[in-house]
């Protein structure tokens, strides 16, 4: 997955790799496969890594020439419709880039979300008023209104954490994250007591990483890592530049930032330490 130019769902991405198994299963072609629909091969390749939209039509022919029986190929036209759905946060795409939208639909499906933070405190933790403190320095020019959206999409995304099914969410934070200062010195206590009460959430970890700790391996910048319960997506890594960004998926990559993961978790400070280490940290606004 080289980019975040194009903004599938997950669903999208998992039926993408159903039909690259059903296709190399019938030992058939990416030429063959293509002849079947009338079209080049680019379009079949393209199918499978969920940069195109899955017209039911093409995805119905491709599965009659693999020889998928009727009564399966049915149920897999219903899922292709399911995954073709806008996603809720399609209701905020005057404030979404389409590069953060395979974001938030990545994040609703994990089982685990790991992400290592050295500039501020994650989206799925964030108080409003913090957020609108960021929103507001990164994009200077926007409306009130906005900024408003802005801020509600990002509540939005939290709704996660309380399902009865949320993922794991686990944070490595620098300790320059919880010192900085974001908004007015109510804006940081509020949201460092945001952040206490993330640690009493069973499925909520966060370290801090203190300035004593010295360097580590992710020195280079912010990243978040996603797995998931889905037998064919493998982890995911994502990395947001100013204008843009990356989504990686290949194993090579994904297990080196596992290990820089792993490796940070070990150097910080406990997790049993968070909430004694923020609470020193709060006084000081």
């Amino acid at each position: 997955m080289a980019d975040g130019r194009t903004a599938p769902t997950v669903g999208q991405m998992v039926l993408g790799l159903r039909l690259r198994d059903l296709r190399e299963r019938a030992d058939c072609s990416f030429a063959e496969a293509a002849a079947a629909l009338s079209v080049n091969s680019t379009t079949v390749r393209r199918m499978e890594k969920a940069e195109v939209g899955l017209k039911p039509p093409y995805v119905e022919k491709l599965l009659k020439t693999y020889g998928v029986p009727e009564a399966e190929i049915t149920s897999f036209l219903s899922l292709v419709d399911e995954a073709n759905r806008p996603g809720w946060w399609q209701s905020f795409r005057d404030v979404l880039p389409s590069w953060f939208s395979l974001y938030v639909s990545l994040e609703g499906e994990a089982s685990l979300i790991r992400s290592y933070e050295p500039h501020c405190v994650p989206g799925l933790l964030q108080t409003p008023e913090y957020a609108r403190a960021l929103l507001s320095t990164g994009f200077p020019n926007a409306s009130e209104e906005e900024l408003s959206r802005r801020v509600a999409l990002r509540m939005q995304r939290q709704e996660l954490l309380r399902r009865p099914d949320a993922p794991r969410l686990w944070v490595v934070l620098e300790e320059q994250v919880v010192r900085r200062h974001v908004g007015e010195p109510a804006v940081m206590r509020g949201q460092i007591d945001r952040l206490i009460e993330a640690t009493a959430m069973p499925n909520v970890t966060v370290q801090v990483l203190p300035f004593a700790s010295g360097p580590h391996p992710a020195m280079f910048g912010p990243f978040q890592l996603f797995r998931f319960d889905i037998p064919e997506l493998p982890d995911i890594v994502y990395i947001e530049s100013l204008s843009g960004a990356v989504y990686h998926d290949e194993r090579p990559d994904t297990a080196a930032y596992l290990e820089a993961l792993d490796r940070m978790g070990a150097q910080a400070a406990p997790a049993t330490r968070t909430e004694t280490l923020l609470g020193e940290i709060r006084k000081e606004f």
